[in-house]
This record gives C-alpha cells, structure tokens and sequence, in this order.
C-alpha cells in the first residue's frame, strides 16, 4: 500500500501516568504501519532514546505517547534537535495543548466557547486549599469541575455538584496537586460529551462527531475510556445538523489557535442544565489515543479511513515535510 517503504520508529511510554495507555495505542499504530508496507521498530521514551534514533537510520518518528515529556514538547524538542522528521504537532504547539490552563486563554482571544474559569498556583497559593476553594466558590459559583492543568485522560478529574462542601472541594484541589502544579477549576457544564477529529494532511477537515457515553461511570473516567465495553461511542453523533457543525468548525479553529498540525482531538460538552444548545470547549489533545477502544480512530473509520490508511498517511505526509528548517549561523563582524 505505501507509495515508499519508509523505516519508521514508534515511540511509546514515558515518565507518564498515562504510559500503559501509550504503549497500547503503539502496539495498534505499529501493526497498521506493518500492514501498510513500512519497516517498524518500537522505541520505549527514556534515556537511551536519543542515541536509538541518531544511529538508527530512520526515515520519520511517529511519537505515540500521551503526558507529561512525550506530548508537552520534550520529545518534539529532541526531535528537532535530531532533525528527525516526526508526526504530530511541533514544539510549541504540543506545550501550549499540554497546559490547559494556557490554551484556555488562547481559545478565549480567538473568541471560541471555553467555560467560566480559574487556575489556581500550589506555590502561589502557599499550598492553602481551602482559600483555594473559597476563591473557586466565589468566581464559578457552586458547581465546579477540578483537574489538572497537564493531566490527560480524565486522571485527577474531579466533578463537584452544588451540594458539595468547601472541604470536597478543597480535598480536590489538594489531589489535582498532588500530581500538577497548577489546578484548573471550570464551571461544570452538565451536557452531553462529544469529540470530534482533525486531520490535517494536505487539507484540514474535522472527522465526523463522535457523543460519548459511559452508563457504569459517573463521566468519562480513565477506566470507561480504556476498559473493553466500559464506555459507548456514536458516531456520528445524534446531533441537529447545525450543532454538529459547529462543534467541527470550533475543533478546527481550535487546532488552529494553538498552532497543531498532521491531527488532534478536540473535546466538547454540548448543552448545560439552562442552555441546551451551549457549546463548551474543554481541551486539544496533539497525540489522540489509537488503541482498540479509541475515538479517534473510530471516526476516521466512519469517514471512510481506514486505521492503515490514516497511519500511513501521517507517516508519508511526515516524511514530505521533511525536518524543521534551518537558518545558517552568521559569522561573527571582524
């Protein structure tokens, strides 16, 4: 299938706590690029990486990793500095999706639907919780979701009704930093989860829709999101014509604002107890998971892509791009 057989490096793992989760989307990744014609050799992300990838010899790097190192800029960093042609997002639009508490702000100045919200310093705020929990009390009101700022795949996420205390709040606060420098708190919209693909090749298109439900769990927990059968996707969503629409235009304008490329997903949650037509931002994620149970894979199948396809798209796509060019140093004035 490949118009060249490429030599391609998998990188899976990390320092993460969301390593396992790393190493199943790269098993699937791997197998697609097999199947697809490509030589595939998977790279654990530690401190034997670099040297792997210097005299390996390989034609392009598909990173498959998720968290902290491999998908806030690290690795895109050595990458560049090896001049290794690699999927996905580059340096700094890999950070700034990472740290949400940043992409927020740049979601807001392109106008896009971010919820009401606040980030709150552990060292700023001297470790104190409760005054922490007082000023998220005081700006978003009673009903409030806490989690970590550079934390993916719901891990310390933590959803707080109007009837919690100021202490359940303040305890979930002090788990968010027990893992994150930074707590993000938002306005707990209470909709309908949906997520929708961008793949950015030679066009960028949203993927089609995809509503998220998870009957056994309270919302869409690390374990609904990786457990066979612990979760149900539709996709395309059952959605009105013009939301789905919208919900496809914001994904590719968010994309855009923090500067991605190649793909990402991007998550929403359509509808609040008041408005059930709002529309509500949540996050990009630059390297979207591609286990079995994924999303993103998911609806690139119902868009007519096949997980080869889509694998052996990027990686040739990656390859044409070629490493990040170069400006010449100057010689220094006599």
């Amino acid at each position: 299938m490949a118009a060249r057989r490429l030599a391609v490096a998998v990188v899976q793992g990390g320092p993460s706590s969301e390593a396992e989760v790393s190493r199943a989307s790269a098993a699937a990744v791997a197998k697609a690029l097999c199947d697809a014609g490509h030589s595939v050799v998977r790279f654990e992300l530690d401190a034997f990486l670099a040297e792997s990838l210097r005299t390996g010899g390989f034609d392009v790097v598909f990173p498959v990793v998720h968290g902290a190192v491999g998908e806030d800029g690290s690795l895109q960093g050595l990458l560049e500095v090896l001049e290794q042609p690699y999927v996905g997002s580059g340096v700094v639009a890999s950070a700034l999706a990472m740290h949400k508490r940043i992409a927020r702000v740049l979601f807001a100045q392109e106008g896009l639907p971010v919820a009401r919200g606040v980030a709150l310093g552990r060292v700023e705020l001297r470790g104190d919780a409760r005054a922490a929990a007082r000023q998220v009390r005081e700006t978003l009101g009673s009903r409030v979701v806490v989690k970590p700022s550079s934390h993916g795949s719901a891990i310390g996420v933590a959803r707080l009704e109007a009837a919690a205390s100021e202490v359940d709040v303040a305890a979930a606060i002090e788990a968010v930093w027990a893992i994150d420098e930074f707590a993000l708190a938002e306005h707990f919209a209470r909709g309908r989860e949906i997520t929708c693909g961008v793949l950015d090749l030679r066009e960028t298109r949203a993927l089609p829709v995809t509503e998220i439900a998870a009957p056994a769990d309270a919302f869409y927990t690390f374990d609904a999101r990786y457990a066979p059968g612990r979760s149900v996707h539709q996709c395309p969503a059952d959605l009105p014509p013009d939301t789905a629409a919208r919900v496809q235009d914001v994904a590719i304008r968010a994309h855009r604002a923090l500067g991605c490329r190649d793909l990402s997903r991007v998550d929403f949650v359509v509808g609040d107890e008041d408005a059930p037509g709002a529309l509500t931002l949540l996050e990009v994620n630059t390297l979207p998971g591609m286990t079995a149970t994924s999303l993103y894979p998911e609806a690139a199948a119902v868009s007519g892509t096949s997980m080869v396809h889509l694998c052996d798209g990027l990686v040739l796509h990656a390859h044409a791009r070629g490493p990040s060019s170069r400006v010449d140093a100057r010689p220094l004035p006599r």
